[in-house]
């Protein structure tokens, strides 16, 4: 899995899709938002500035105040590989957050997602 194109990627073009696909599911942006700051310690306002300045993934991650140690415990399949098989440290990070939003998108409770 050497897809480094997803790594330039703005953030600020996923987080679209991110919201559409949720709310789909009748679930919000706030959920959203509470995922992806529980995942990399940003908070809203920094998360804010994040999507204006067009920061790609690799910076996304690689400035995140803090990521969150109980994302280890995210394992599973997304886009047919196993997370926890990935040795990419940057693509698994990616893939945490794809199966967050993939598991609040399907309905599951939000202390579930977020490991709590």
């Amino acid at each position: 899995m050497h897809n480094t194109k997803v790594f330039t990627m703005p953030f600020a073009k996923v987080y679209p899709l991110y919201i559409t696909k949720v709310e789909r599911k009748w679930r919000t942006k706030s959920e959203l938002d509470e995922v992806i700051m529980w995942l990399t310690g940003y908070d809203e306002a920094w998360l804010a500035r994040v999507i204006e300045s067009q920061t790609d993934f690799e910076t996304f991650f690689a400035e995140a105040p803090h990521l969150n140690p109980a994302r280890t415990l995210i394992t599973g399949t997304i886009c047919g590989y196993r997370i926890e098989d990935m040795e990419d440290g940057l693509m698994r990070e990616i893939r945490y957050m794809d199966k967050l939003v993939d598991e609040l998108a399907k309905g599951k409770k939000m202390e579930k997602v977020l490991r709590g």
